[in-house]
């Protein structure tokens, strides 16, 4: 059964904050208003006995910043996308709220043997497909090879598959592959082969993209063909209305609103929530006013310039443990960014606590590194770009920059968990970097038009704003993806970095792999292929009638551990 609690990660307590309070401990934003009370969220979900209803709205509307991409979270990888999955489809391990470590949840128990190249998972019992079929290892093992013979058709129109992200390759290439097998041996238990350790097996598994879908249900939805669209956005009739044994079940997706409802026969706590409706609204002043309307009941992607009136209308407003960072990327297929004293004197121009202080939620921490504090790693030789503008000037000078127009890339009409005001972030970035002596030229992309797709593309972008944001709590999560093998995104080759990402992944956890993992930040800090600016807080709002709410930096946020005031 999924527990309740704050999902957070195990270096902090995470508060619910009534916005009245939270707003105030940015005093920046509300110098006048009392002293924050703050809440420890303790309450756990309301069970709810069978044959009664709950005595208050079960309607539960969420206001989202973009559309999903699609609702088959094996080939999408948008958050948006995932916020709606976590409700439909469960996963063998989830989040543990305290520790952050993976606890039960369709797996009841599980151990390793072989060096840790085998998992062997025994199954919860008694747990049904949305479509009425029976849970067992055989559907486990369906879905495990599904992912790995995911056709190329399907892969070269989607980037960074989590599957591989994980176990590096699929079927077209086995020998570089990590995953090996799936074998059943009962109703259910099955047997998970490797062809190699992956420390952070347990861990990746919580991801929604390793949700779990009713076999019946991928077979007659075609997954694996692509021929139906949304906003230009190609994916299958499956991921339109996916299946599987989590709390709610698919109703509808119509305009900007997903619909969801109680499975009835779900496996475990249903809670209060009976319907649930995900409403696009990519204005962050529209949600602001639809929630102290009471059109909506919550919203993510709060921004630092919106306690205050959330604090007025008397909202509620929760934040995260910072489990993302946001980078400006440096292309060096692009002109003199190839040249090392180039880079270094972009990192030295930033003026990281400046953005901090100005942009981003209180308690956001400029970043030195791109390994969130969280793992507890900090490398002693890692080069340290202190904001030193004349220095940088001076780099400029020695270097090969002709002072030659470089185009930066920032998005437009979107909120990140790690960047929730681009435009701002871009305008006080090239102020900085303006008065070090670089000459910038503006690219402003809607994020709709393909932004991502452009900055990790072979592109003329020279600079551009992006982040990542941590799905599971392994460190390989940050540097496997961004740094762990030649991408057009950055335009750089160090086979030497790659070999070291590669080697880390499969080393016990231990001193050994906090070593390397230092030496590799030391390498990356080097080569600056990219500027770490900061470890962004996040926040959501929510309406009064929300008693608690089960926040987590990983997003782990299933809407039956919902608690609402009666």
């Amino acid at each position: 059964m999924r527990r309740t609690g704050c999902g957070r990660a195990p270096t902090a307590v995470t508060a619910i904050v009534t916005a009245a309070a939270t707003a105030l401990t940015l005093a920046a934003c509300t110098p006048d208003t009392p002293p924050p009370q703050v809440q420890e969220q303790t309450s756990s979900a309301a069970a709810v006995e069978p044959g009664t209803e709950p005595k208050v709205d079960t309607t539960f509307t969420f206001a989202t910043a973009a559309d999903p991409a699609g609702l088959d979270p094996a080939i999408e990888v948008d958050n948006a996308s995932y916020r709606v999955t976590r409700q439909i489809l469960e996963t063998l391990v989830t989040v543990d709220p305290v520790t952050g470590e993976p606890v039960p949840q369709l797996a009841t128990d599980w151990s390793r043997s072989d060096g840790g190249r085998s998992y062997t998972f025994e199954l919860r019992d008694g747990v049904t497909f949305h479509d009425g079929a029976e849970f067992d290892a055989e559907a486990v093992c369906f879905n495990f090879e599904r992912w790995f013979t995911l056709p190329g058709s399907v892969r070269d129109e989607r980037s960074s598959l989590q599957f591989q992200t994980v176990f590096k390759a699929f079927a077209n290439a086995p020998d570089l592959s990590a995953y090996q097998d799936c074998v059943v041996q009962g109703e259910h238990k099955f047997t998970l082969e490797l062809n190699e350790r992956y420390t952070g097996l347990l861990p990746a598994l919580t991801m929604p993209a390793f949700g779990i879908s009713s076999p019946a249900a991928l077979k007659a939805g075609h997954a694996d063909v692509l021929n139906h669209q949304r906003d230009g956005h190609r994916l299958s009739a499956y991921g339109l209305h996916p299946v599987g044994t989590g709390p709610y079940t698919f109703e509808s997706w119509s305009g900007d609103d997903v619909v969801l409802k109680s499975y009835k026969d779900y496996w475990g706590d249903r809670g209060q929530i009976r319907k649930i409706i995900f409403t696009t609204m990519s204005d962050a002043a529209l949600r602001q006013e639809a929630l102290k309307d009471g059109r909506i009941d919550g919203y993510d992607l709060v921004t630092a310039d919106t306690f205050e009136p959330l604090a007025k209308a008397g909202m509620k407003v929760l934040l995260r443990d910072p489990f993302s960072v946001l980078y400006m990327g440096i292309n060096q297929d692009f002109g003199a960014l190839d040249d090392p004293k180039v880079r270094q004197a972009l990192a030295h121009a930033i003026d990281k606590q400046q953005l901090v202080d100005t942009l981003f939620i209180d308690g956001t921490e400029p970043a030195g590194s791109f390994l969130p504090q969280l793992f507890d790693i900090t490398a002693p030789q890692a080069a340290q770009y202190e904001h030193d503008p004349e220095k940088a000037r001076k780099l400029l000078e020695e270097s090969s920059y002709d002072g030659g127009e470089i185009p930066f890339y920032y998005p437009l009409d979107v909120s990140r968990a790690y960047l929730p005001r681009p435009e701002r972030v871009y305008a006080l970035l090239s102020r900085q970097l303006t008065a070090a002596g670089f000459n910038l030229k503006p690219v402003p992309i809607e994020w709709s038009d393909g932004y991502l797709q452009k900055v990790q593309s072979n592109s003329p972008h020279g600079l551009h704003l992006l982040g990542w944001s941590g799905s599971y709590q392994d460190p390989d999560n940050f540097v496997g993806p961004l740094f762990g093998s030649e991408s057009e995104e950055f335009g750089f080759t160090n086979e030497h970095l790659f070999s070291m990402i590669d080697r880390a992944r499969t080393l016990p956890a231990g001193e050994q792999r906090t070593k390397v993992y230092q030496n590799i930040e030391t390498e990356i800090s080097a080569q600056v292929p990219a500027v770490p600016l900061a470890f962004p807080i996040s926040a959501l709002a929510l309406s009064p009638r929300v008693e608690s709410y089960p926040v987590s930096p990983v997003l782990d946020e299933v809407f039956n551990e919902i608690v609402l005031t009666e």
